[in-house]
């Protein structure tokens, strides 16, 4: 993306940053991000990570008419995350496409509420494009919202098959609100049935 959409994501060191005034129009520019232990313990660090094991990030920049430019590009990762329900490690493997078309002229938003668009791979055309911020971002959207280890799910009975130190299995005796939301509604069209 653009350097002013990710002056805070920005990690240093990490990624080539494309000044647009100076490039050329007439070819590519193919990148291949592969970070040290060093810098992916920072991004491990700033995404809330366990651990990032491996990060690869390759593809090219293309020009795309006479002003705007399409970055196409293969993420790659392997990361560790804490499971939601024990907090103990659970590896994931990522291998995602990423596109973005930076168009010069791009419309703004108008108005306070602004509707997704159809096409999100489209953004402004800024002074920089910076590789590594957008391998970043792609990394934050590409990661699972909610992981869990295989043996942590909650069993047919409703019993937690892992639950985290301290805390309370859920079970058939502990107290059903949707249970007695339901009865309460009946409880109500009845009285409703005799007036």
């Amino acid at each position: 993306m653009t350097e002013n959409h990710h002056d805070d994501s920005a990690i240093a060191g990490f990624g080539e940053k494309l000044v647009v005034a100076s490039l050329n129009k007439r070819r590519s520019y193919p990148f291949d991000l592969r970070p040290d232990a060093a810098i992916r313990a920072r991004i491990a660090a700033q995404l809330d990570l366990l651990e990032l094991r491996k990060l690869r990030f390759h593809g090219s920049l293309q020009p795309m008419g006479r002003h705007d430019w399409m970055l196409e590009a293969s993420l790659g990762a392997t990361v560790v995350q804490p499971c939601a329900i024990t907090l103990d490690p659970v590896t994931t493997r990522i291998d995602e496409k990423v596109q973005r078309r930076f168009i010069a002229d791009l419309p703004a938003p108008e108005g306070l509420e602004v509707e997704m668009p159809e096409d999100d791979s489209q953004e402004p055309l800024g002074t920089v494009i910076d590789i590594g911020a957008i391998a970043l971002e792609a990394l934050a959207l590409a990661l699972p919202a909610f992981v869990r280890k295989p043996d942590a799910a909650l069993g047919m009975e409703g019993r937690m098959a892992a639950a985290p130190q301290g805390a309370e299995p859920l079970s058939d005796a502990r107290p059903k609100p949707f249970a007695a939301l339901a009865a309460l509604r009946d409880k109500l069209g009845t009285k409703g049935e005799g007036q």
